[in-house]
Order: C-alpha cells, then sequence, then structure tokens
C-alpha cells in the first residue's frame, strides 16, 4: 500500500509541474501576415500594341489537271506533307499513249518524205548544171523541200507535245508543302483546267495583324513587330513590310503584314500573336504586375518599412513579362510586397520568410 500510495504521489506532482510552466516558456507564434517582397528595379520598357491575326502562305497554288483522263489513283490525303516533284494522282494515261503513237507514225512518214524530196533535188540540181531544166524547175523543187523539211519540224513538235502530255497523268505538286485540299477521287473524268488539289507552302509565311482605326496613325510600315503563335514555342522579331485598308470596311480599320521566312514550326493558318513596338522607356522603375493592387485611393504598393507594409499610391504605366512600369511613386530599390499584397492595409504587421526575396529584373 505505501509504494502505490507512493505512486500516486509521484505522478500528481509531476502533472501539478507541468501546468505550472512559466508564459515565457511557450514559444510565442511570430506576428504579422506573412508576404513575399521584390525589389523595384530599372530596366528599358518597351510600349507595345498588341493584336491577334493569322499566319498565311505566300504560296498556295491550285493544281489542276493538264490532259484530261480519267483518276486511277490518288496518292495523297488532306494533311500530306509533299516535296516538289512528288506524284499526287495518276491519271489514265492509254489515250496520250495513242496520241505519242499517232505523231511517232507521222514523224516516220514526213522523214521518209524529206528524205526522198532531199534526194530528188540533189538529181535536179545535176540536171541543171547540164541545162537539161530551167532554173524555174529547179526553185520549184527547192521551195518543196524545204516545205517538206518544216513538215517534219511540226511532226517532231507534235511528237514532243504528245510525249510531254503523258508525262503530265502523273499530277505532281510544284512546291514542297502540305495538302490543303483534295478535289478529286478516284474514278472520277476530269478535263484540262479541272482543279484537283491545293497545297500550301509553309516555307516563307506572312503574318495578317488586324488594328483598329484608332492606331491609323500610329502604326507604320518599318516598324518592329514581335511574333508568337501558340503551334510553335518559337519567338519572331521582324518588321511591318506592308499596311492596308481591309476589304470593304467602311472605317479606318486596316491590316498590317508581316513576311518572314519559316524557321520550321510555323503553320499556314495557325494564330498568330503581333506586338507592335511603338517605342520604349529606358531606366524605367519595375514592379512585378500582382505587387499592384486596387484600393479606394487609386493604385497601390505596399512599400515595406520596419516590419510593416505602408500603402502608397503610384501611378503604373507599361505592362511586359509579368512587369508593370511604375511612372510615379516608387523608387529604385524599394522593396514591395508581391504575394498577400491583396490582403494587406496600411501600417498592417508583416512577415517576411527567412527566404531570400525575389528581386524584379
Amino acid at each position: 500500500m505505501n509504494i502505490k500510495y507512493f505512486r500516486i504521489m509521484l505522478l500528481s506532482a509531476l502533472v501539478l509541474t507541468a501546468c505550472g510552466k512559466k508564459p515565457d516558456e511557450v514559444k510565442s507564434a511570430p506576428s504579422g501576415t506573412p508576404v513575399t517582397v521584390a525589389q523595384a528595379a530599372t530596366r528599358t520598357v518597351e510600349l507595345l500594341e498588341e493584336t491577334v491575326g493569322s499566319l498565311e502562305s505566300l504560296a498556295d497554288p491550285e493544281i489542276s489537271a493538264e490532259v484530261q483522263g480519267k483518276v486511277l489513283q490518288v496518292l495523297v490525303v488532306v494533311g500530306s506533307e509533299v516535296k516538289a516533284g512528288q506524284a499526287l494522282a495518276v491519271l489514265d494515261a492509254q489515250d496520250v499513249s495513242l496520241t505519242r503513237q499517232a505523231a511517232q507514225a507521222d514523224v516516220r512518214r514526213v522523214e521518209v518524205l524529206n528524205a526522198n524530196q532531199a534526194r530528188q533535188l540533189e538529181r535536179l540540181k545535176q540536171l541543171r548544171q547540164q541545162n537539161f531544166i530551167s532554173q524555174a524547175a529547179l526553185d520549184d523543187a527547192v521551195a518543196q523541200a524545204s516545205a517538206t523539211q518544216d513538215q517534219l519540224a511540226a511532226a517532231r513538235a507534235q511528237l514532243a507535245l504528245a510525249e510531254r502530255n503523258v508525262g503530265k497523268t502523273n499530277v505532281v505538286s510544284p512546291v514542297d508543302g502540305r495538302v490543303e485540299k483534295q478535289i478529286v477521287s478516284p474514278g472520277q473524268f476530269v478535263k484540262v483546267g479541272d482543279p484537283m488539289f491545293q497545297v500550301v507552302t509553309a516555307k516563307k509565311l506572312r503574318a495578317r495583324l488586324p488594328f483598329p482605326e484608332s492606331m491609323a496613325d500610329t502604326i507604320k510600315r518599318g516598324m518592329t513587330v514581335r511574333l508568337t503563335s501558340p503551334a510553335t514555342p518559337d519567338k519572331l522579331t521582324d518588321k511591318i513590310d506592308e499596311i492596308r485598308p481591309m476589304a470593304g470596311s467602311s472605317n479606318r480599320a486596316f491590316d498590317a503584314f508581316v513576311t518572314f521566312d519559316n524557321p520550321g514550326a510555323w503553320k499556314p493558318g495557325a494564330t498568330v500573336n503581333g506586338s507592335v513596338v511603338l517605342g520604349e522607356h529606358r531606366n524605367a522603375v519595375v514592379v512585378p504586375e500582382q505587387s499592384v493592387v486596387l484600393r479606394p485611393a487609386g493604385q497601390v504598393v505596399y512599400v515595406v518599412q520596419g516590419g510593416k507594409a505602408v500603402q502608397r499610391a503610384v501611378e503604373p504605366g507599361a505592362k511586359q513579362n509579368g512587369m508593370v512600369e511604375i511612372l510615379k511613386g516608387m523608387n529604385d530599390g524599394e522593396s514591395v510586397v508581391v504575394d498577400g499584397a491583396s490582403f494587406l492595409t496600411d501600417q498592417a504587421a508583416i512577415s517576411v520568410p527567412a527566404a531570400k526575396p525575389a528581386v524584379a529584373r
């Protein structure tokens, strides 16, 4: 019983000791709203006018039939990548082959006639030297020989044309590109001039950038443009080479065009984002966009001073790459609250994590 009583008394003493800790022995929690900060920095800020347009191919030939015939095979489909000279379809060559055979026979006929005429002319020249025939008879023979030679030249030209038409039964692409349209199908009969395919080449592209009439006196030919497209991570910088009023527009809205060599991944018909560089501000003070918040006093930032967030009204300017220019209200090197700024009030206590704060660059 004594041992049991002693254990109870010891346990009671430990509980009383734990409950009797002094307040200063309990670790105090940090005070203030936790935030992240960044330092205002100076940089050159471009003044941009942005728009969304489209990419166009400068070469999108419509390939038509050059000879008539039935389509035997279609070798490509819409979306196929093709090379210059690659066959797209095959036409029935029977008709043009028969035409070539007829032309070959005509050439052989006229060749025989021409050879005979040449021999006859040589005999007549000898007879003329012996005064057995008149000069008029010889001149007539010379004219007939010349006409026969012309017939032979014409027959050979017809044969060359017939042979060329045989080659045209293989319908080929004139350029490297992509099949945009397939108009014919196997078994279809086509005549000369009937459209069969449309191939779009992507070697050289043109960006069409629309702008409202309010920018008509600002956007000029030769201005620098920065281009991006959702179809590729590539970024391009080029210049406006043409400005043209919108077709059918009753106002002063216009299109600006930028022509460029395709670096490889840009696609005709894709969306393109264009940013025209109107000018630049050197040594501009910039801060992260999220550090500028709206309050009843206007747009403000919270400057870090002595563990507190001091509200300061600012005049924002141009935005670029997640940063905003501050025209009035801040100096280079001052620290501003970034994450958490929208929850603060003037003179609010803040707590900045020990990690090194982000710096605007």
